[in-house]
C-alpha cells in the first residue's frame, strides 16, 4: 500500500513539475518578415540595371558590352536568403520562429518590409497579432553587380573586372513594447564574393550568377544577420570555467568558428535613464579575452588570454 501511494506522489508531483520544466524550455518567440528591396533597388533592377555610386573617370568606367539580368540575380538572392535566414535564425538555438505563412497576412495588413522605414507601433502591432515577442524586419536596400573597364593611360592596354556589393538593412522590434531594439547594416561585396566562389568552387556562366552561387551568397548574408539577432537579444555567455578554459552557449551554426576572439565583460548593475525612466542595458566592465578553440553542436571552448575576473554569466563580445 505504501509502495502505491509512492508511486502515486511521484507521479503527482512530476506532473505538477512539467509546467515549470515547460516554461525554462521556453524560447523566444521570433517572427520574420519577408524581405524586399527599397522601391528604389527594385526601380533600378527593374530597368535592367544596377544603381552605382562609383564616379566614371577617364581611368574607369562601365563596361557596356557585357549586360547582366540583375532584376533575376536579385530576385534568386532573396528568393534563397529568405528561406536561409529562417533556417540560420533556428540555429542559433535561441528562437522560436514563427512559420512564414501564419505571417503572410499579418505582414500584408500592416505594409511591413515595403521600404524598410516601419513605424514602431505598426511593428509591435505586427508581432502581437503574430503571437511573437520579437520581429526582424530585413529589406535590400543597395544591390550592384555589374563589370568595370580599367584603362590604363599610355600603354592603351585594359582590364576588366567585376563589381558586386548586396547591402541589406535589418531592424529588430520588441513587440510587447514597440521599441526599435536595433537597426544594423549588413554587407558583402567583392572580397567575400571571390571568397565563396573559390571555397565551394560555384560557377559564373555566361556572366550571371549560378543557383549554387546565389544560395552560397544567400547563406553568408543569413549567418550575418542571424548571429547579430542572437547576440544582440541574447548576448553568447560563458557557461563554466575551468583552468585556462570556458564554455560558452554558442555551437555550431550559431556564428562562432576555431580562431574568433570575444572580449569578455562581466555585468554590473542596470542602466536607467535619468529622463526617461528607459532601461537601456546594464553595465558592462571589460574583464579578459578568449579565443575559440572548439566548436561542438550546441557549446565552444575558448582558450583564455587574458584574465582579470572572468566568471560564470560573464557576456562575449567579438572583438573587432
Amino acid at each position: 500500500m505504501k509502495t502505491s501511494l509512492l508511486k502515486i506522489s511521484f507521479v503527482l508531483g512530476g506532473i505538477a513539475l512539467l509546467p515549470l520544466l515547460a516554461s525554462a524550455q521556453e524560447k523566444a518567440t521570433i517572427a520574420i518578415s519577408s524581405i524586399k528591396p527599397t522601391v528604389s533597388v527594385a526601380a533600378a533592377v527593374a530597368g535592367g540595371s544596377a544603381l552605382s555610386s562609383s564616379t566614371q573617370t577617364e581611368t574607369h568606367q562601365k563596361d557596356e558590352s557585357v549586360v547582366l539580368d540583375t532584376r533575376v540575380e536579385l530576385g534568386r538572392i532573396i528568393e534563397s536568403l529568405d528561406s536561409q535566414l529562417i533556417d540560420r535564425v533556428n540555429a542559433t538555438r535561441k528562437f522560436d520562429v514563427l512559420s512564414r505563412s501564419d505571417l503572410k497576412d499579418v505582414m500584408a495588413e500592416q505594409d511591413l518590409g515595403a521600404s524598410g522605414n516601419v513605424d514602431t507601433k505598426s511593428a509591435a502591432k505586427a508581432g502581437k497579432l503574430a503571437g511573437a515577442k520579437y520581429l526582424l524586419v530585413a529589406t535590400v536596400d543597395d544591390f550592384q553587380d555589374y563589370f568595370e573597364r580599367a584603362v590604363f593611360e599610355g600603354t592603351g592596354r585594359s582590364a576588366t573586372k567585376r563589381v558586386f556589393r548586396l547591402s541589406i538593412v535589418g531592424k529588430i522590434y520588441d513587440s510587447t513594447t514597440g521599441k526599435l531594439l536595433e537597426s544594423a547594416n549588413f554587407q558583402t561585396g567583392n572580397d567575400a564574393f571571390k571568397q565563396i566562389q573559390q571555397e565551394k568552387n560555384y560557377s559564373v556562366k555566361n556572366s550571371q550568377l549560378s543557383d549554387e552561387m546565389m544560395v552560397g551568397i544567400s547563406r553568408d548574408m543569413a549567418e550575418k544577420i542571424a548571429t547579430h539577432v542572437a547576440d544582440v537579444i541574447f548576448p553568447a555567455k560563458i557557461l563554466i570555467k575551468r583552468d585556462n578554459t570556458v564554455t560558452i552557449n554558442r555551437g555550431e551554426g550559431a556564428g562562432v568558428a576555431e580562431g574568433n576572439v570575444f572580449n569578455v565583460f562581466a555585468q554590473g548593475d542596470e542602466l536607467k535613464d535619468p529622463d526617461t525612466g528607459e532601461v537601456l542595458g546594464r553595465e558592462e566592465v571589460k574583464v579578459g579575452k578568449v579565443k575559440i578553440s572548439q566548436v561542438n553542436p550546441k557549446t565552444s571552448l575558448a582558450e583564455i588570454l587574458e584574465d582579470t575576473g572572468i566568471d560564470k554569466g560573464a557576456v562575449l563580445r567579438k572583438a573587432k
